[in-house]
């Protein structure tokens, strides 16, 4: 009984984040269309969260460069060591790392803004003037969200790839001409794509559960900290669960 007791809340919580999914999508093709407010939470989304991933991705890339060298040397295979870095970026490491910054910075952001909004009514008073606030504040968030991620990636990844440039120069020489030319002639379509497109995932998975537990916030400011910080913890976890799911898809597609 008491393990029922547990999970149930867990089931609750799905449940309730399914129809605020399917709201979302009922909302999201039916006019009014707020371009000018997706446009304005794309440059807050997106714009803003790029110094925050730009840097992490430069460490990232240089970080990466350096610990993988001595293994690379004692196997003979340093020369190898664009190519590698190259894959593991573009494949797995820039789409995950980003999308994690990405949820702790935007989801936690999302969440607390539309927490408080909801703690202090302004979401009710949206109501009773008029306005559909779910498509205002949800709608366009998740939106922004879905489209600003992919676009942080690829720069995250050419980034990172500098970073890991860098990195290699520390103790060799290697043109910067080079240094690409053997990381795009190792890449192929099946290590690019996939990424890119769970990119997308990702966002709006940041993006629908950040707005989720922000608009059903309550009990005052605590409730509005709890919000923003379960919203991070929650949508870390799809993060994860969604490149394991697209990991097994590619396979599944690569066989065929």
């Amino acid at each position: 009984m008491p393990f029922f007791s547990i999970q149930r809340p867990i089931v609750d919580e799905i449940g309730s984040l399914t129809r605020f999914t399917l709201r979302f999508f009922r909302e999201a093709f039916r006019p009014r269309y707020e371009f000018s407010e997706l446009i304005h939470q794309c440059f807050v989304i997106g714009y803003k969260s790029l110094s925050l991933v730009g840097l992490t991705a430069f460490i990232m890339g240089l970080v990466l460069t350096m610990q993988l060298r001595p293994s690379m040397v004692r196997y003979g295979v340093e020369a190898q060591i664009p190519a590698m870095v190259g894959i593991a970026i573009v494949r797995e490491i820039g789409p995950v790392i980003t999308a994690l910054i990405f949820a702790g910075k935007i989801g936690s952001s999302i969440g607390a803004e539309l927490g408080s909004m909801r703690v202090t009514e302004q979401i009710d008073a949206m109501e009773v003037s008029g306005t559909n606030p779910f498509k205002f504040l949800v709608v366009t968030r998740t939106l922004a969200a879905t489209l600003m991620l992919p676009v942080l990636v690829v720069l995250s990844d050419a980034i990172s790839l500098y970073g890991s440039y860098l990195g290699v120069n520390i103790y060799e020489v290697l043109s910067f001409r080079l240094f690409y030319t053997q990381v795009i002639d190792n890449l192929a379509y099946y290590d690019a794509v996939p990424a890119f497109i769970k990119s997308y995932f990702f966002g709006f998975a940041v993006g629908i559960v950040g707005c989720f537990k922000g608009y059903y916030s309550n009990k005052g400011t605590e409730g509005v900290g709890r919000s923003a910080n379960s919203a991070v913890v929650m949508a870390s976890v799809f993060i994860f669960i969604l490149d394991l799911l697209a990991v097994q898809v590619t396979d599944l597609l690569w066989e065929l």
